[in-house]
């Protein structure tokens, strides 16, 4: 939900950027801010990574537990797949 407000964001100064200069010439400002945009959504996609292997590694009997830990996965990997 943040990513789309934040990417947005980026897109608008970078556009911003290339129609205040009239040139087609990125600014520094809106470069760095698409960098940490991207540094950002890796960070991000690293930990729901490691959250997904943590799911997967968890092993029950218990119907309950089994069926939290599937609706867990199916969450993370949704969000991985928003992030792509």
């Amino acid at each position: 939900m943040a990513r789309g407000w934040e990417s947005k964001s980026v897109e608008e100064q970078m556009a911003n950027a290339v129609d205040n200069s009239g040139n087609g010439v990125v600014t520094d400002d809106a470069r760095r801010a698409a960098d940490l945009e991207r540094a950002a959504r890796e960070r991000q996609k690293q930990a729901l990574d490691l959250q997904r292997e943590n799911i997967l590694s968890q092993r029950t009997s218990n119907p309950g537990r089994r069926a939290a830990l599937e609706a867990a996965l199916a969450h993370v990997e949704a969000q991985i797949q928003h992030l792509r």
